[in-house]
């Protein structure tokens, strides 16, 4: 039977995480989430950089040195799991990447994950000002520059356009109704 691997991405504040959470418990597959994986180190490197270890969408270190070593280690966490049989739901934005059209196959490749894996990009979208509300409602301090550049991190985010092949995309609307068991069994029955 092939492993399914999720990728659950939309920008910041969209409901990742609680429907990334929501899809692993109910098809019983693994939860990565990039922060959780990454943040200690990512910190400790923007530190020794002489950086902000909050600063991440303003910081040219972090940009050009820190955030491929994070996806590199998430993709590869997925691929070991891949390759004892379970299935795997991401937890991150992958924004830069979207324009790869490759970008699966590579990883594929890369992190050597099971020929018979079934990929689906499930895209979370939401309206600009619930996200808003969401992003400062969890406090975080890497949102700061989010908060403060807000015009130009949202227009950012809608520019972004999933152009990866190989993978089955669902479309979320996290809008209205929020992840309810409803929302979340017409997104699961969408999945399979």
């Amino acid at each position: 039977m092939a492993v399914k691997l999720y990728f659950v991405i939309g920008p910041a504040g969209s409901g990742k995480s609680t429907l990334s959470a929501l899809i692993a418990e109910r098809t019983g597959a693994v939860y990565l989430d990039k922060d959780s994986l990454a943040t200690p180190f990512t910190e400790a490197l923007l530190e020794q950089a002489g950086t902000d270890k909050q600063a991440r969408d303003n910081n040219e270190f972090y940009q050009r040195v820190v955030m491929d070593l994070e996806y590199s280690a998430l993709l590869q966490v997925a691929g070991d799991n891949l390759r004892l049989g379970n299935s795997v739901v991401l937890d991150a934005p992958f924004v830069r990447y979207f324009p790869d059209e490759a970008f699966l196959e590579k990883a594929a490749q890369r992190h050597r994950w099971p020929e018979d894996t079934a990929a689906t990009v499930v895209h979370v979208t939401v309206e600009g000002s619930r996200v808003r509300q969401r992003v400062e409602g969890r406090g975080y301090e890497r949102d700061a520059w989010k908060l403060s550049h807000w015009d130009e991190f949202w227009a950012s985010a809608q520019a972004a356009d999933c152009r990866w092949r190989g993978a089955h995309h669902v479309l979320f609307d996290n809008s209205r109704e929020g992840v309810t068991p409803e929302a979340l069994d017409r997104a699961i029955g969408a999945l399979a």
